[in-house]
């Protein structure tokens, strides 16, 4: 398909007038992948105020499934509804199975990959009573984070009876949960568990987080502990299943890891065995059977590529290939959404016309601008169907 001519506007790309003041090419190749890795860095460490006051504490898209939602529902709404159908996806919306009928039932533990501002985060705890460690590579993501978190305890302390310590949280175990840096938080109202989970927030490249969360106290204590004499089976497996994920949660954060296979090795060593480990995803893709060189590809998907800090591209079959190459089963098949997900770049086009906010992203240099004109690429690719969204879910046997 050849690009558009001057004289027509391809569906989904109109220019503003105050875009095409800042107007860029795009499609440049990255450098190095360590390069791409500190541009993201440095990207949200100076955005995610923007993120918050523009699109509020989710930082992912919006889910529209119906006709009747997609002429009523905010963007708000459309965040939860999304994390809502992950939550069906994966069957989370009831805990998973325990083997064991006679250990009574523990939180979830959960690692949201990729977390942002915590808005995710802070929506899992209090719903499904869990707890959740969320990782991001900016640091300014992790203070943000953690402040909304807090403010969250806080008011729902001011809100009940309850005594509270001195930032506002009620923790029946507040030393352990401010060692460990974790915020307690209220019961959501639609929480399956009754009671509330709580949060905490690392600076963390998730490319280590295998090593990370391996070589954690929880998974080493009781070796730590014993004798010089090996453990036996039964304590290596109480060790390892102590330091185990329940859920590994990742949200529009995959397509930006240059090592995409190396993840799901990582998922896989991080999650508990048996069929109870669960990995959940949602991620950004390229249409099959696209040719980098293609003029497809080079219209759509290249400047998708520059413009939002991203390494190649890959198509929903390669993910579950790599998750197959990991060890992981399919749960949930890919669910392409794209129809359902698109408006969320309508909105955000018209969110971001604001003459200070792309005065801002000419300060910061080319990449502040290229990441604004994408808007315009990702509008063009979802109404071309070269650039794709889809949901999915794995366990691991």
């Amino acid at each position: 398909m050849a690009a558009p001519s001057n004289a027509t506007t391809a569906a989904g790309d109109e220019a503003t007038e105050l875009s095409k003041q800042y107007d860029t090419p795009l499609g440049l190749a990255h450098t190095t992948m360590q390069a791409l890795k500190d541009r993201i860095k440095l990207h949200y460490d100076l955005a995610s105020d923007y993120y918050l006051n523009l699109w509020g504490e989710h930082i992912h898209h919006g889910y529209w499934p119906t006709e009747a939602s997609k002429a009523t529902d905010s963007k708000e709404t459309a965040q939860i509804n999304l994390i809502r159908l992950l939550l069906d996806i994966s069957g989370l919306a009831a805990p998973p199975p325990d083997n064991n009928a006679n250990t009574t039932a523990k939180p979830l533990r959960i690692l949201d990959v990729g977390c942002g501002i915590g808005g995710t985060s802070r929506y899992l705890a209090r719903t499904l009573g869990a707890t959740v460690t969320g990782i991001t590579i900016s640091g300014k993501q992790v203070q943000i984070a953690t402040r909304l978190s807090k403010s969250a305890a806080a008011a729902a302390s001011s809100a009940s009876s309850a005594p509270s310590s001195s930032d506002g949280t009620t923790p029946a175990n507040a030393s352990e949960d401010e060692e460990a840096g974790f915020i307690p938080l209220a019961a959501a109202e639609s929480s399956s568990s009754g009671s509330g989970g709580k949060v905490r927030f690392l600076e963390l490249d998730a490319e280590k987080m295998g090593d990370f969360f391996s070589s954690s106290p929880g998974r080493s204590s009781s070796r730590n502990s014993s004798s010089s004499s090996a453990p036996g089976k039964e304590e290596v497996k109480e060790e390892e299943e102590a330091g185990a994920f329940d859920v590994v949660w990742i949200s529009e954060a995959l397509s930006h890891f240059p090592d995409k296979a190396l993840f799901f090795r990582n998922a896989h060593r991080l999650l508990r065995g048996g069929g109870r480990g669960r990995l959940v995803l949602a991620d950004w893709f390229k249409a099959e059977g696209l040719v980098e060189g293609g003029a497809e590809f080079e219209r759509d998907i290249r400047p998708i590529e520059d413009g939002m800090l991203l390494p190649p591209l890959c198509t929903q079959q390669e993910y579950v290939n790599m998750a197959a190459a990991a060890g992981l089963q399919v749960l949930s098949a890919p669910k392409d959404i794209s129809a359902d997900v698109s408006k969320t770049w309508d909105i955000s086009w018209s969110l971001v016309q604001n003459p200070s906010l792309w005065a801002f992203a000419f300060s910061q240099g080319r990449d502040g601008i290229a990441f604004l004109q994408a808007f315009r690429a990702m509008r063009r690719g979802y109404a071309n169907g070269t650039f794709r969204y889809a949901v999915m879910s794995f366990v691991k046997p």
